[in-house]
C-alpha cells in the first residue's frame, strides 16, 4: 500500500500498515525457506502416520514377522551377507548429506564451480540410492513378496514395506531432479543475475537433509527391528 493510500485511511490507518510491514520483517526468514519448513512439517506428519501405523500392525499381528536378515540378505561369492545392500544404501545417503552441506557452504561463498559439482555429486548419490532401492524391490518381488502376501511371514509386511519405502523413494527421486535443476542454474549464473542470492541452495539442502533423516527411522524400524 502506498503512503498516499495509507494517508487516506481513518486515523491510525497508517500505523496499522506500518505495524504489518514490521511484522513481516520481524523474523528475517525468506518466504522460500519458510514455505520449505512448512512443507517439511506437513511431510513429517505423513511419515509419522505411516511409521506409527507400521509399528501398530507389526505389534498386533499374530503371524511371525519376517526376519530382516533373511529377507534383505545378499549372497556374495556364495556367502550370505545380511543387510549388505541396505548398509551400502544407508552409507550413500549419509554421504550425500555431507556433500549437500558442503554445497550450501560454498554456495554462500558464491563459489559457483564447487557448489555445482557438490550438488551434482549429491544428486548422483541420490540416484544411486534409488537404483539400489529398485534392485531391492525387484529382488523381493521375484522372491514372491507382494502387498497382499509374503512367503517370509506376515502378509502385512509387503504392503507396509512397499508403501513406506516407495513413498520415501519418490521423495528421493524428486529431490534428485530438484537438486539438478538448482545445480545447473548455479553453474549458468542464474542466481547471480538475480542479485547473487544463493539461499535457494540452503533451501534445497533442507529438503535433502529431511529425506536423509527420514531414512534413518525407516532403516531402524524396517531393517534393524
Amino acid at each position: 500500500m502506498s503512503d498516499a493510500a495509507a494517508d487516506a485511511l481513518p486515523t491510525g490507518g497508517k500505523g496499522v500498515v506500518t505495524d504489518f510491514s514490521a511484522d513481516r520483517q520481524s523474523f528475517h526468514v525468506p518466504w522460500g525457506k519458510a514455505m520449505m519448513w512448512i512443507f517439511l512439517l506437513s511431510d513429517t506428519f505423513i511419515f509419522s502416520c505411516f511409521l506409527v501405523s507400521y509399528m501398530k500392525v507389526r505389534m498386533s499381528t499374530t503371524i511371525p514377522w519376517p526376519n530382516p536378515s533373511e529377507v534383505f540378505g545378499l549372497t556374495v561369492f556364495g556367502v550370505s551377507v545380511p543387510l549388505l545392500l541396505i548398509a551400502i544404501m544407508t552409507f550413500i545417503l549419509i554421504t550425500s548429506s555431507g556433500t549437500m552441506a558442503l554445497a550450501v557452504n560454498y554456495g554462500y561463498r558464491k563459489d559457483r564451480k564447487k557448489t555445482f559439482w557438490l550438488m551434482f555429486a549429491t544428486a548422483v548419490l541420490g540416484a544411486s540410492f534409488v537404483g539400489m532401492q529398485a534392485f531391492e524391490w525387484t529382488k523381493l518381488i521375484m522372491e514372491g513378496v507382494r502387498p497382499w502376501e509374503n512367503p517370509f511371514g506376515a502378509p502385512q509386511f509387503g504392503s507396509a514395506f512397499f508403501m513406506i519405502t516407495g513413498f520415501h523413494g519418490m521423495h528421493v527421486s524428486a529431490g534428485v531432479i530438484y537438486l539438478l535443476v538448482i545445480a545447473f542454474r548455479v553453474r549458468n549464473g542464474f542466481y547471480e543475475k538475480r542479485g547473487g542470492n544463493y539461499e535457494i541452495v540452503e533451501i534445497a539442502g533442507l529438503y535433502w537433509h529431511f529425506v536423509d533423516l527420514v531414512w534413518v527411522f525407516i532403516f531402524a524400524l524396517f531393517y534393524l527391528w
